[in-house]
């Protein structure tokens, strides 16, 4: 009796393991992918189908000195809204796709070209900093207007801001600069999960440097 016991358990046991590792791993439980284009070139987010897959390298650790690794606040600034990853994949789908806004990655150039939530631009936070040459360049391409000594940025597009993660300043201090200079906070949006909180789900990474 206790070996077939045992045989049916190992059985039942095997079947649930089956069936877990042919799973469907969704989005959600109505969305298997997120398809959508930007400027032409067509993307897909899914999740990564290996139930066995976990974070490795610098993404995987859980402590680093604070400073400069600080936790962020939920809201980087008043009026800004925070986001998470099924409003950033709605708001690809939705605004990006359409031109009425951007997904901004506010890390450095190597960190982007590393790996990136797809359809996102590369604008480093120092660019756009008080002082910086090509701040004007950068406000003008996302649709301000020189006004006298400052910029007008009514008519600019919507920003979602992103960083490495929940511990990492570069997205919410971006969005304070942004702020500061005059654009409207309804304009703009935190990803406060960043790329650590991207990853931790499987969702689809690209590549920029190989154009993956």
């Amino acid at each position: 009796m206790k070996r077939e016991l045992r045989v049916l358990l190992v059985t039942w046991f095997g079947m649930l393991a089956g069936a877990a590792a042919a799973q469907d791993v969704r989005i959600t439980e109505d969305m298997a992918t997120a398809p959508f284009s930007v400027a032409g070139r067509d993307y897909v987010i899914a999740r990564n189908q290996e139930i066995s897959n976990r974070l490795t390298g610098e993404l995987a650790r859980t402590s680093r000195p604070c400073p400069d690794f600080c936790i962020q606040p939920m809201r980087a600034a008043p009026g800004v809204r925070t986001m998470g990853e099924l409003e950033v994949i709605a708001y690809l789908q939705d605004e990006v796709s359409a031109g009425n806004g951007l997904l901004i990655d506010a890390r450095p150039p190597g960190a982007f070209a590393a790996a990136a939530v797809p359809g996102s631009v590369s604008v480093p936070l120092d660019v756009i900093r008080a002082g910086n040459p090509y701040r004007g360049q950068i406000f003008e391409a996302i649709g301000g207007r020189q006004d006298g000594i400052g910029f007008d940025f009514s008519s600019a597009l919507q920003l979602v801001i992103y960083g490495d993660g929940p511990w990492s300043s570069e997205a919410a201090e971006m969005i304070r600069v942004l702020v500061d200079a005059g654009y409207p906070a309804a304009k703009l949006g935190y990803y406060r999960g960043g790329m650590q909180g991207w990853q931790s789900l499987g969702l689809t990474v690209a590549d920029t440097v190989s154009g993956g």
